[in-house]
């Protein structure tokens, strides 16, 4: 996958689950452990089973080809000349729009901010390690749980 296409990668370890207040969605409090980022995220908890102390890698992307080709202007269910997606080899997909960006700590800190249909992340740590990360971005989150 090209480097432009992939966001942020890291590995995170599920450290709360605050209590539920929708039944079918499960918010998780993370801790990153390359890039000390913190994730809050919300979760369809049929789709992706976690608990304290669960570990996953999680990566934005700005496309699912694995060749980083943009992404088509329209969905397609199945093409016949299909080589596979970034979505095969992930556990739980979405696709959202990163609608705040907060500056903290005179810029050397951010707060991103990402809606995907209503399900929430905010992500939170140093601006070098999500610089990649612009307002009004089409992006991607991938999750895939470690053994």
């Amino acid at each position: 996958m090209s480097g432009t296409a992939q966001l942020v990668e890291d590995s995170f370890e599920v450290v709360e689950i605050p209590e539920k207040k929708f039944d079918l969605v499960t918010r998780i409090v993370c801790r990153s452990e390359n890039y000390d980022l913190e994730m809050t995220l919300d979760v369809h908890s049929e789709l992706f089973k976690v608990s304290v102390r669960d570990k996953f890698t999680l990566l934005l992307a700005s496309t699912l080809s694995l060749d980083g080709s943009a992404p088509p202007s329209e969905f397609i269910l199945h093409d016949k000349n299909d080589t596979g997606s970034l979505a095969d080899k992930f556990d739980y997909v979405m696709h959202g729009q990163i609608f705040e960006i907060e500056e903290k700590s005179g810029g050397s800190q951010v707060d991103v901010t990402v809606s995907f249909g209503g399900l929430l992340m905010s992500l939170k740590g140093d601006s070098r390690h999500l610089k990649r990360l612009e307002l009004d971005n089409k992006i991607y989150l991938l999750l895939r749980k470690v053994f």
